[in-house]
């Protein structure tokens, strides 16, 4: 055997002691609205009032908006220190077929930024931009230099500036420091971080049920105060991103194609349950144990191989969210009239790479590590809310994109040989 896959999740005291949930019935009509549907009210309402007040009035509505993205800012950098260290102490993983499967996904996530970027450079969404430009851009082009100014003095100091890369080194290290830990003191370790990360996600939660209002006061500030322009190039970035996750899943199915013995239509076929579960829930974390049935059950994947890409590999596989964070950033500078040069852009790459790390588990993850990414290159993270009336429904695409990604794996870690033939007719029958 190459690998040995033990798929641990630990469960902390704090969870046992839990109370139950309260039944569907007892959350108020509000809770009860899907969250793309006050969404898309808030953008009808957001319209109307931006037609109907004063543009002295329309612009104070930016404020409470910008004040959100500050929430999420603040919340961003602690969530993904948890979160890459609870995905690199419960994962084992060992063996040759292991180091595969991490050259893979590493393969992937640049891949797919490397499309983003070029369908944001060729089609240019943001061209032609309005919109005043933030704060000015002071990242030089020493790729070396800005490298070595992300590495951290203090314990603290990436969580203060919102660094991802110093927050991604913090985090790797203690998360490595724990492991030579014995078995006893890391789960100590492992339940304080599921408290930690529980406390942060029910903020996150809160941050979430006030996205209605950002957009609301984003769309009113933009039809008040800039007209429709802005929502103009809005639509041609969601067909960019559109074009780009396509272009994405075209190469997935190639590598399938070429580098497993799974036909891609049979993969398509066997795995749509799971893919229409990653669309409807936007969580890769909730369609993970329908991925790994179908891989198993349906398409005839070894057992091996199907839990290192849908189990342990979708909690640092990322590369539909990734696509899109290098794409936000491409649009928002073109929007703003700034051109992000070359070593910016490869900033941008290294750290869309790093802040997917681990964020499979975060409630709208794009949106977290999207502050991350903007403070990089140093965009305004406030343009990020003219992003939120769409952000729902690219976020659906974007995570069938990330479950694609982790089918992805799992078949080329399967190898060109079959190891077991599925019983559904209707998908052996496909050659």
């Amino acid at each position: 055997m190459d690998a040995t896959v033990i798929a641990a999740t630990s469960t902390s005291p704090a969870h046992a002691a839990a109370p139950p949930a309260p039944p569907p019935d007892h959350k108020s009509w509000y809770a009860r609205i899907p969250l793309y549907v006050k969404i898309a009210i808030a953008l009808v309402l957001g319209v109307i009032a931006g037609e109907l007040m004063p543009s002295k009035w329309a612009a104070e509505l930016d404020i409470p908006a910008r004040m959100l993205l500050q929430f999420l800012g603040a919340v961003a950098p602690p969530l993904i220190l948890v979160a890459v260290m609870r995905a690199l102490i419960t994962a084992r993983v060992q063996g040759r077929l292991a180091g595969k499967m991490f050259f893979l996904l590493a393969l992937n996530t640049v891949v797919a930024i490397l499309i983003g970027l070029l369908v944001a450079n060729v089609l240019r969404p943001g061209g032609h931009g309005t919109l005043r430009p933030g704060e000015e851009q002071h990242i030089g082009g020493n790729i070396v230099n800005q490298l070595l100014s992300n590495i951290p003095s203090s314990l603290l100091q990436p969580l203060v500036e919102n660094n991802v890369i110093g927050v991604i080194i913090v985090s790797v290290t203690f998360a490595l420091a724990v492991r030579r830990l014995h078995q006893a003191r890391q789960e100590k370790v492992l339940a304080a971080l599921d408290i930690a990360f529980d406390l942060i996600v029910i903020v996150l939660h809160w941050i979430i049920t006030l996205v209605p209002l950002a957009v609301f006061c984003k769309v009113a500030f933009y039809v008040g105060t800039k007209g429709y322009e802005p929502f103009i190039a809005l639509g041609r970035f969601i067909l960019a991103v559109l074009a780009a996750l396509l272009l994405q899943a075209m190469y997935y199915l190639l590598r399938v194609k070429t580098a497993s013995w799974v036909p891609p239509l049979r993969l398509v076929r066997g795995t749509r349950d799971a893919l229409a579960l990653a669309f409807s829930t936007g969580s890769s974390v909730v369609a993970m144990p329908v991925t790994y049935a179908n891989l198993r059950e349906k398409v005839g994947l070894r057992e091996e191989s199907a839990s290192l890409g849908a189990l342990v590999g979708s909690n640092f596989n990322n590369d539909g969210t990734a696509l899109y964070e290098a794409m936000a950033a491409l649009f928002v500078a073109q929007l703003v009239g700034v051109t992000l040069s070359l070593p910016q852009q490869a900033m941008v790459v290294l750290t869309s790479v790093i802040a997917s790390v681990g964020a499979a588990g975060i409630p709208e993850a794009g949106l977290v590590t999207m502050t991350l990414v903007f403070n990089a290159v140093h965009l305004p993270p406030g343009y990020i809310a003219l992003l939120l009336p769409v952000d729902w429904f690219l976020d659906r695409c974007r995570t069938m994109i990330n479950v694609m990604g982790d089918m992805n794996v799992s078949c080329i870690l399967d190898g060109k040989t079959p190891h077991a033939q599925t019983h559904d007719p209707e998908l052996a029958a496909i050659a």
